[in-house]
């Protein structure tokens, strides 16, 4: 009896959702263009990282070397955006990464992958949130902050200094918004994200005008007597920097890498592209452009507007929670403060309105497949998830409210970076699956017959399908164990001790070997409009990439990570696992075949209306 429960319970797990499911209807309207998705995605992802992360991560993990850290979170995302753009080009609905894991490697994935992105999505608001309070609080002298520090002070450890009900009233606010409309929500869009654009623009110009290269060059000394002055003492005698060694690398190259984890953060934006599959005009090709264009825009302005704040001024005085008015105000330029405020609080809605608009969807397709509660599903007249945007606004604006801007970019960065890492094994899975028409019996006895790992069959099959998996699955430990030791064993590296060398040598040595032999099996032949390039090295290095800047992040985020996965499977295997969709579908087809007038029941839980 145990044992079937067992069995019954992997099976539901790890059962694939069709690309075409039977009875489910799309109730979204197709109004979306790729210009919509350009905006989408560049809105979305030049806010809180320019206007805030930027002087954060400067000052107290990268220093200039911030300019690098962007380009190594760049390189990251952009490998796993061209995963997300051959997805979204093969599979043009809404779920984003939760969609295709459900139908590259099963469910219970599907269902972490999702709650990953719920993560992910619900703390981009909220710190979005939070960013466009303080940016507005400094620019009228700070009377909010001021007004509850005094008066609502919480001072507990991981929670804001004062409850940000500005922030809240503000998710909210939008989540109304959003619950009603979608067409006119991206015109706004459009609007603001142009004049973000020549904000930072501006910025760039300005910095490389009124920039200082000494500022990437300063001296040890200047910062031991920064600190003296930052702490009120009149001798430097035995005294420690409190920011790091000088030079272009303060906080050493570790320091740089630190605060990639952390600077990734700001290109989590084009997700919000990959969950607009059902609202797009032309899909397969609008989502792929969408989401490259995006991320090359973004990057561009990253790298110009950090490395122009670094150089205007040194990059310890930076502000941590406004630099980019204080940066202004510290050469002199008054007016342009109050400019680059308003760009600001102009970047911060688009990011606030791309990080809000992802997660109703992703929450409506994990509904629809019965992995969530049924009334999310429920859509307005032209075809807005409501139920599921004012849900997920609420619990992003209770977050506002409470917890901290770090706390929470950190733990997003968990749920980010896992969601892109499954991605990058699911598009090496999909791509040398077999399409279940072209294998034959015949192919699998060819294949267990005639070839093997170095000579395989110029045809995938089941067999050839299977040893991917296997040598996929194989890497993936690798990189992790790979991963954890390059973190863990970095001084015995550095010294070049020969235990060290010989296991990063043996666990590269083991995902290089592994990589070949994935590439000379044969690729599924069904074409897309979009494909990922360099198969199967390039999703290989997004995994590398994306697993070592989860390692970099502090104990403290694993723990509050572990706490919201640990709710997520007990709502799954408390309710997800009943309620599935696939497994009614799968029960349903067995009752054709075993009943004998084939008259069986098959409803498919529909999305109700308003």
């Amino acid at each position: 009896m145990s044992s079937g429960w067992v069995k019954s319970l992997l099976v539901s797990v790890s059962q694939r959702k069709p690309l075409e499911p039977e009875g489910e209807q799309s109730t979204f309207n197709r109004c979306l263009t790729t210009l919509d998705l350009v905006a989408l995605g560049v809105g979305s992802t030049l806010g809180a990282g320019v206007y805030v992360l930027s002087g954060e991560v400067a000052r107290d993990t990268a220093g200039p070397s911030i300019i690098i850290s962007f380009f190594i979170a760049a390189m990251a995302s952009i490998f796993a955006g061209l995963c997300y753009a051959e997805f979204g080009a093969r599979v043009p609905k809404t779920g984003s990464a939760y969609l295709y894991s459900y139908v590259t490697v099963g469910e219970l994935l599907a269902f972490i992958t999702g709650w990953n992105l719920l993560l992910s999505y619900v703390i981009g608001t909220s710190s979005v949130a939070l960013a466009w309070s303080g940016t507005f609080d400094d620019l009228i002298g700070g009377p909010i902050s001021k007004y509850f520090e005094t008066n609502a002070a919480m001072g507990l450890p991981g929670l804001a200094p004062y409850p940000d009900v500005f922030a809240a009233v503000l998710v909210m606010l939008l989540s109304g918004v959003l619950a009603f409309g979608v067409k006119e929500s991206t015109t706004i869009n459009k609007i603001f994200t142009v004049i973000n654009v020549l904000v930072l623009v501006f910025v760039a110009i300005a910095g490389f005008i009124k920039g200082d290269i000494s500022n990437w060059q300063i001296s040890e000394e200047a910062l031991i007597n920064a600190t003296a002055e930052f702490k009120n003492l009149s001798s430097t005698a035995n005294l420690t920097s409190l920011y790091g060694e000088g030079g272009f690398f303060p906080y050493g190259i570790s320091g740089t890498v630190a605060g990639a984890a952390t600077c990734f953060y700001a290109f989590v934006g084009f997700d919000c592209i990959a969950t607009a599959g059902e609202e797009v005009k032309n899909p397969q090709k609008s989502i792929p452009l969408g989401i490259v264009a995006s991320l090359l825009i973004c990057f561009v302005a990253y790298f110009a507007v950090s490395a122009a704040l670094t150089l205007i001024m040194p990059y310890y005085l930076l502000s941590e929670k406004s630099p980019l008015p204080v940066a202004f105000d510290y050469i002199g330029w008054g007016p342009a403060k109050y400019v680059v405020a308003v760009g600001s609080l102009c970047a911060l809605s688009t990011s606030l309105l791309g990080s809000m608009f992802p997660m109703p969807r992703v929450l409506f397709a994990m509904a629809r497949d019965g992995l969530l509660f049924q009334p999310l599903t429920k859509v307005t007249p032209k075809g807005s998830p409501a139920i599921a945007t004012i849900s997920s606004g609420t619990v992003a604006a209770i977050m506002a409210l409470l917890f901290d801007l770090e706390a929470l970019v950190e733990m997003m960065s968990i749920g980010t970076l896992f969601a892109y890492t499954l991605v990058a094994i699911c598009i090496l899975i999909l791509r040398y699956q077999v399409d279940p028409s072209e294998d034959t019996d015949l192919q699998i006895i060819e294949s267990n017959t005639r070839f093997g790992l170095l000579n395989p069959p110029s045809t995938p099959n089941a067999s050839t399908s299977r040893r991917v998996t296997i040598l996929t699955i194989i890497s993936v430990a690798c990189l992790v164990a790979l991963c954890v030791f390059l973190t863990q064993a970095l001084d015995a590296l550095s010294r070049l001790e020969a235990w060290s060398v010989v296991v990063v040598c043996v666990l590269a040595f083991i995902v290089l070997l592994n990589t070949f032999l994935i590439w000379r099996h044969p690729q599924n032949t069904a074409k897309a409009s979009f494909m990922v390039p360099f198969l199967p090295a390039l999703p290989v290095v997004s995994a590398f990439i994306n697993v070592y800047l989860m390692v970099q992040l502090g104990g403290e985020t694993w723990m509050r990570y572990a706490i919201w996965m640990l709710v997520g499977l007990v709502i799954y295997f408390g309710y997800g696992v009943r309620h599935s969709v696939q497994r009614q579908r799968l029960r349903t087809n067995q009752m054709r075949i075993e009943t004998v007038s084939g008259k069986t029941d098959t409803h498919i839980i529909k999305e109700e209306k308003f």
